[in-house]
């Protein structure tokens, strides 16, 4: 879901030369850390719950999860799109997007058969009322087509649909910046700031409510990430001013006192200034402003400060990098292993040994995971050139490591 190998500077810097392989991995090093956020927020009721960044912040790992994606897709398709290939392109999106729905399915599905299997063999039938799965079980017949068609979604398991359906959007983007970068975030912006005024979302068909994250919100932030990455590949650079760092590390610096400091309760004095709660309040759901103003001026602050950027560049075989490189497959086994922890969790009436304990076997087991989808990776790429030389052609390797978006 992140860079490409030809990789580029992502703030000031130059786009690297088309000589210039090198990948830039500070994407990856993001991507990893954003996937092991989200691995121990989906494991509620652990003490490393307290110490991830939507304790310190408006915004967490999914907000950097979706601008990074965003910025996956300027990488990917930004530079080379045309008018002309806009269908190509749009078969392209569409099959990513399949791929995330087949992902989806499977920590759905995944889901239903562990906290099942849990409710039966430790005979704990509260299990069962855990996480939206309820309704699907007291009515099979409208729950099951429900979770096809994505009417209805397991709790911990709502990013992937709301990721599909942003791919779905890619070309109509790309098209627009194309025209206009200007025209193509107005658009972006316009319908998000509808979707939240007048709450247009895709409903649920089993219970009340919407998509518990709106894709016609999200949209926004997955567009500046691609508006803003094919800018730069096209030779642009990001604004910068002093004026605007000051404005950033001010925002990150009021935010943190905000929440460390529980003053949620001002937030009511925000909304007595009359304005829609998308622009006041701190929903989710809709993406309301002041989580979107937080995680770009985070993105502001790590691409514009020297330190930072250069602490997140880590070499090629980094564990981090190695984990971010393989984005998809990981997600898809930290969802599954996070639904393992919340059954046994919930079992252990969220002992507090248990609980830290699992986590960090868990990220151990993510990790161990990535390492060996990196070296089946390494092990196709060497096989290549072997049937090159012996004139056969060689079998394309099975996206099963599930590759960045740039290889699709």
């Amino acid at each position: 879901m992140l860079s490409r190998p030809d990789t580029h500077h992502v703030g000031k810097a130059s786009v690297a030369t088309a000589g210039n392989r090198k990948r830039d991995t500070r994407l990856d090093v993001l991507r990893g850390l954003a996937l092991i956020t989200i691995f121990i927020n989906h494991v509620p009721g652990q003490i490393f719950e307290a110490v991830t960044t939507k304790n310190f912040g408006f915004s967490d790992a999914a907000e950097a999860f979706v601008l990074i994606s965003g910025i996956a897709v300027g990488l990917a398709y930004g530079a080379r799109f045309e008018v002309a290939s806009w269908l190509v392109t749009a078969k392209k999106a569409a099959k990513r997007a399949f791929t995330l729905y087949l992902a989806h399915m499977i920590t759905t599905f995944m889901t239903l058969a562990l906290f099942l299997t849990g409710a039966w063999i430790f005979h704990r039938p509260g299990l069962l009322c855990e996480i939206n799965i309820l309704a699907v079980l007291t009515n099979l017949q409208a729950g099951i087509p429900s979770l096809l068609l994505l009417g209805h979604q397991i709790g911990y398991n709502n990013i992937l649909p709301m990721y599909g359906a942003l791919m779905l959007i890619v070309p109509i983007v790309l098209l627009l910046n194309a025209r206009s970068p200007l025209l193509a975030l107005a658009v972006s912006a316009s319908v998000w700031l509808a979707a939240g005024i007048f709450e247009i979302a895709p409903h649920n068909t089993l219970i009340e409510g919407y998509w518990f994250l709106n894709p016609l919100s999200w949209q926004f932030l997955f567009t500046i990430g691609i508006v803003g990455m094919t800018h730069v590949r096209n030779g642009g650079k990001l604004p910068t001013h002093p004026l605007l760092m000051l404005l950033s590390a001010c925002y990150v610096a009021l935010s943190f006192v905000w929440v460390v400091g529980q003053y949620w309760a001002l937030g009511n004095a925000l909304a007595s200034l009359g304005l829609p709660p998308v622009l006041t309040g701190f929903d989710k759901t809709f993406l309301s402003l002041p989580r979107l103003l937080h995680v770009l001026a985070l993105a502001y602050l790590v691409i514009n400060i020297p330190a930072l950027s250069q602490l997140l560049r880590r070499s090629e075989n980094n564990p981090l990098v190695v984990f971010g490189r393989h984005s998809l497959n990981i997600f898809v086994a930290g969802t599954i292993l996070a639904m393992v922890g919340q059954v046994i969790l919930y079992i252990n009436n969220r002992d507090q040994i248990v609980g830290p304990i699992f986590v960090v076997l868990g990220i151990a087991l993510q990790f161990a995971y990535a390492y060996h989808l990196e070296r089946k990776r390494k092990l196709g790429r060497a096989d290549r050139p072997q049937l090159a030389h012996r004139g056969m052609q060689p079998v394309p390797v099975r996206a099963s490591h599930m590759q960045d978006m740039k290889r699709k």
